[in-house]
């Protein structure tokens, strides 16, 4: 799992991501380049076209919907059926997205902004109980953030 999250956990508004930082959207290339990335409906649609160098997978209920140059599927089981063949892949969002799969995901990327950002869409709490992090770099390239590494705690 990637994301890039406000320090209020904000990732989107009005299906837009409310910054823009070239440093990090490089990061979130460099990481998921080569992986399959699953990602819901709208944030397909707020990228706008399937990302180059990765297997898409879009999950929606719209069954009238297609995604050219996409894998899509319509109910989480045939999505995690097929995402079964990889041995990683990069849940990318959006907020439903990331609140169902956090239960099986083993590893979280988070971009985070050292300050709030008004939104409508929020990345899921994480459970210090569950998830422990590993590792945290900071930047100042556009503006201050840190990259942040979680892993589930095993047990």
């Amino acid at each position: 799992m990637i994301a890039a999250i406000a320090a209020n956990r904000a990732i989107g508004k009005n299906g837009e991501l409310p910054w823009y930082l070239p440093s990090d959207l490089q990061h979130f290339k460099k990481t998921t380049m080569d992986f399959p990335v699953l990602m819901g409906r709208n944030t397909f649609d707020s990228i706008g076209k399937p990302l180059p160098g990765r297997i898409n997978i879009v999950l929606t209920r719209d069954q009238s919907r297609t995604f050219p140059g996409c894998r899509c599927f319509y109910t989480i089981q045939q999505a995690v059926a097929f995402c079964k063949q990889f041995s990683k892949v990069f849940i990318i969002g959006g907020g439903d997205i990331f609140k169902t799969f956090l239960p099986c995901t083993d590893t979280i990327i988070l971009t985070v902004l050292k300050r709030d950002v008004a939104g409508d869409t929020f990345f899921p709490e994480i459970d210090p109980r569950v998830f422990r992090k590993v590792e945290t770099t900071s930047y100042h390239i556009e503006e201050p953030y840190d990259i942040v590494r979680f892993e589930r705690i095993n047990g």
